[in-house]
């Protein structure tokens, strides 16, 4: 038995390893320590990226829920198995704007779609994912346009969803092979935000005719109405007060002072350092002005990546007269990534290239990106590894968008297409090739030459006529589950 002044220093010891613990847990971020919920279990199961995963959803009619949910987006709930795990009472719906539209039109049946596990039952998750969607690679033969941008936001410590590929079934019969991606909700924001995460939002307009000036981030007036394309789509319920930190952050984008204060300047100048290089227009650099989601905490605001089977010079939807000359779209100026009249209202872009510094700092970025990831090799082995390891999956896919010869082409058009960029990109930054639109008008002789690049390779709507029997095919293989 511990004598009375031994027990008075172990509490004295036990008293300081508790405050330290205790220190530990509130400052360990700052120390360099990883959040606890920055590590979910659904982290290293799901998108554990080394391989291809296995998805079986369990629906009692499928062929009525292609024909009669998923133009609408309507939810049905179904049975979901995930690397043979099942999971009951699953929200399932289609996604996609253009994609979804086009897909109902052409006849076809594989639909992007969003896997909503608390949707029927609150608290439900797959290891602490609220939403994963099923990416259909949409225009895409390559299969990769979307999983190599968020690689490219991941390399340049850009908050971004998760993904990895997964060989999805219906009722067992097959279905084809998907990526799958972390939805921007609450296990988003709390694996890249902590449990004290902000609010997250995803603009977008109601009508393309309507002026969609919050989409484009401008500042209007104090008026929470001004704003409902944002609030709208509020991902988490929103106060007064979180609306008036937007708008505030907004009003001081407008001033172009004092950005630093409303702005996480050094997050959005790596994301726009991607998103300008991989020629991605159905993006808030592009017509629209949408696709990517806003983050604001104590405000501040962030933009995340989101949406790119359309990347790499293949959106032309919406555009009076779209590029098709690959000289012009692999040397699309870095420093003015749209025309004037776009670019003049995209004030998170405009404005802070406006300030000297930003601009070095985002000259700076691509810099990086080109240096570590394309100069270094990075880029060839981790695409060769991926397009490797899905390459048996899209030889089997039996809804796929093209067949498996337009499959490989469309893969060796993509490395092509991000060496050319990357070379163009590289000859900008020192000056041998204009970085501007006005400068490259006039100037065209300079540029890198792209002329044995066929963006059509990457994917095209001649490719959705071809589509339309496999899918059908596939369809009647599905049993009624």
């Amino acid at each position: 038995m511990l004598g009375h002044k031994h027990i008075d220093k172990i509490c004295i010891i036990a008293l300081v390893l508790a405050m330290g613990l205790t220190a530990l847990l509130f400052c360990g971020e700052s120390l360099g320590l990883q959040k606890a919920s920055a590590s979910p279990a659904y982290a290293t199961r799901l998108f554990d990226g080394s391989r291809v995963h296995t998805i079986d959803l369990q629906v009692e009619d499928w062929e009525a829920f292609l024909q009669e949910k998923a133009p609408e987006e309507e939810y049905i709930p179904c049975t979901v198995v995930v690397d043979g795990e099942e999971f009951r009472q699953v929200g399932l719906r289609a996604k996609g704007n253009n994609s979804r539209r086009l897909t109902h039109e052409y006849g076809l049946s594989r639909y992007s779609l969003k896997l909503e596990f608390d949707h029927y039952t609150g608290g439900n998750t797959y290891y602490g994912l609220d939403k994963l969607s099923l990416d259909s690679s949409f225009q895409d033969n390559s299969y990769l346009k979307t999983w190599l941008v968020y690689d490219m936001m991941d390399y340049m410590g850009v908050p971004t969803p998760l993904c990895s590929y997964v060989w999805v079934t219906v009722n067992g019969a097959p279905w084809g092979l998907f990526l799958a991606v972390e939805e921007p909700e609450e296990s988003f924001a709390k694996r890249n935000f902590g449990s004290n995460y902000g609010e997250l939002y995803k603009p977008d307009y109601r009508s393309l005719n309507d002026e969609n000036a919050d989409v484009a981030l401008r500042y209007v007036d104090d008026d929470p109405q001004s704003y409902d394309n944002i609030f709208r789509n509020a991902k988490f319920k929103t106060s007064q007060t979180d609306q008036e930190r937007l708008i505030g952050a907004l009003k001081t984008l407008s001033t172009g002072e004092n950005l630093e204060s409303a702005i996480d300047v050094d997050e959005v100048l790596r994301y726009f350092t991607v998103q300008v290089f991989v020629m991605n227009w159905d993006s808030y650099l592009g017509p629209t002005g949408h696709n990517y989601f806003l983050y604001e905490e104590d405000g501040v605001l962030q933009i995340l990546p989101w949406d790119y089977n359309l990347a790499f010079g293949t959106y032309a939807l919406g555009m009076t007269d779209p590029i098709r000359d690959p000289n012009v779209l692999i040397n699309y100026p870095i420093d003015t990534p749209a025309e004037g009249e776009v670019m003049l209202n995209r004030p998170l872009y405009h404005t802070l290239m406006q300030q000297n510094a930003y601009f070095r700092q985002y000259h700076e970025y691509f810099d990086a990106l080109l240096s570590g990831y394309f100069e270094s090799g990075e880029f060839q082995v981790r695409l060769r590894q991926t397009a490797q390891m899905i390459a048996p999956y899209v030889k089997q896919d039996p809804t796929a968008f093209c067949t498996y010869e337009s499959h490989q082409l469309g893969v060796e058009t993509l490395e092509e297409i991000c060496q050319l960029r990357a070379q163009s990109a590289r000859a900008q930054l020192n000056g041998e090739v204009p970085s501007t639109i006005r400068g490259q008008s006039e100037n065209p002789d300079l540029y890198i030459d792209a002329s044995s690049v066929d963006i059509a390779d990457l994917g095209d709507f001649d490719d959705l006529e071809t589509a339309k029997a496999r899918q059908a095919a596939a369809l009647e293989a599905v049993p009624t589950g």
